[in-house]
C-alpha cells in the first residue's frame, strides 16, 4: 500500500449533479427522474417515511403505554448519600449536589428521601422531603429549606373551578 492510495477517490466537497446537459452526460432527457409518474413531475416532494405505499415502519411498530409530557422529572437523593458526601455543617443545595454528582440528570424537582442514617448537621435546601427524611434531618440537628416547585399546568383557563 502506498501513502497516496489512502485518500484516493475521497473528496471533501461533492460536486453538484448537473442535469439536462445532453445524452452524453448521463443525466440528459429525463435527468434521472425516470419516465412519467409522480416523481417525474415538477414540485414533487416525498414524505421522509413514505415507503411506496407499503405500511410505513412508524405505523407498523406497536405503540404501548402512556407518556405524560407534563409530568415533572423528580431527582431523588437519600440522606445516606448526603452522610457520605458532605461534612458536618455543610450547605446542601442544587449546585452542591450537582458538583458532588448526586443529582446530575436534568430534573424539575429535587426530593430528599429517608433511606440510610444521618448523623451530620446539614442545611438542606430542596423542593420536597419525605417524612422519614424530615425526621432524620431534624434528629441530627440540621435545617431544611423548601424551594417553590414548578407551577402546575393549567388545562383550561376558561373553565371555572368549584
Amino acid at each position: 500500500m502506498n501513502l497516496d492510495d489512502i485518500h484516493r477517490g475521497i473528496t471533501k466537497n461533492k460536486k453538484r449533479k448537473r442535469v439536462g446537459r445532453g445524452i452524453g452526460s448521463g443525466h440528459g432527457k429525463t435527468c434521472g427522474r425516470g419516465h412519467k409518474g409522480q416523481g417525474a413531475r415538477a414540485g414533487f416532494s416525498m414524505h421522509p417515511t413514505f415507503e411506496g405505499g407499503q405500511m410505513p415502519l412508524i405505523r407498523r411498530v406497536p405503540k404501548r403505554g402512556f407518556n405524560n409530557k407534563w409530568a415533572l422529572v423528580v431527582a431523588a437523593v437519600n440522606v445516606g448519600d448526603l452522610e457520605v458526601a458532605f461534612e458536618d455543617g455543610d450547605d446542601v443545595n442544587l449546585e452542591t449536589l450537582k458538583a458532588k454528582s448526586l443529582a446530575k440528570q436534568g430534573f424539575d424537582v429535587l426530593k430528599i428521601l429517608g433511606d440510610g442514617e444521618l448523623t451530620k448537621k446539614l442545611n438542606i435546601t430542596a423542593h420536597r422531603f419525605s417524612k422519614s427524611a424530615l425526621e432524620k434531618i431534624e434528629k441530627a440537628g440540621g435545617r431544611i429549606t423548601i424551594l417553590p416547585g414548578k407551577a402546575p399546568v393549567v388545562r383550561n383557563k376558561m373553565k371555572k373551578s368549584k
